[in-house]
């Protein structure tokens, strides 16, 4: 059986964005993503963090980097009471300067690459899996992989670059909020069901 997936996009969105930052000591979560962490470990949600790292491309930072990103992620997920299932990068960005990074991919958002990739090592339900972002771009990554989607409307996008694939689903005020929308779906979802079920016997 397939697990349904809340991804969430990190600088800006479950972390204060403070640009290229790869210092563990320096990563906060952002407003309300303490108690989004803490409602979405009580749901039946894998939970992943999918991010561009255009700083490996652009050389601010070396993608081994990374990994001491991810282990403070997991360790802030924990401290929350949840469990980081996994985390995506893309160290891509077509005008970078460090090879193979300098290069344009599938994995960057817009793109949904990291998703689909995430979907296919774990053995995610896109169709009930959602994607909350701070940004279109995020919104874009999440519809292309056939996911829910939630904008955090925050003030982070400042270009609203629009189009048929870049319309949340829903939006919010900080991640709390929408850790609230994902959960009230999912017991909707719940409630639902034996009368689904009734009525396909």
């Amino acid at each position: 059986m397939l697990q349904p997936a809340v991804f969430l996009d990190k600088d800006g969105t479950l972390l204060d964005d403070v640009p290229y930052n790869i210092d563990p000591s320096l990563m906060r979560l952002a407003p309300g993503a303490r108690a989004a962490l803490t409602l979405l470990a009580s749901q039946p949600f894998a939970l992943f963090v999918i991010s561009n790292q255009s700083g490996v491309a652009l050389g601010k930072f070396q993608r081994a980097a990374l990994k001491d990103v991810e282990a403070k992620l997991a360790s802030m997920f924990a401290e929350c009471g949840a469990t980081l299932a996994g985390a995506y990068w893309c160290p891509h960005h077509p005008d970078g300067s460090v090879a193979p990074y300098a290069t344009a991919c599938d994995c960057r958002k817009p793109a949904p690459g990291m998703l689909l990739r995430a979907a296919r090592e774990h053995r995610l339900d896109l169709a009930r899996s959602w994607f909350i972002g701070d940004i279109l771009d995020d919104v874009e990554a999440g519809n292309r992989a056939g996911c829910r989607t939630i904008l955090l409307d925050n003030g982070h996008e400042t270009e609203w670059i629009e189009g048929p694939q870049r319309v949340p689903h829903a939006r919010a005020a900080d991640l709390h909020e929408a850790a609230r929308i994902v959960a009230g779906s999912a017991e909707a979802a719940l409630r639902s069901a034996p009368a689904g079920e009734e009525a396909a016997q």
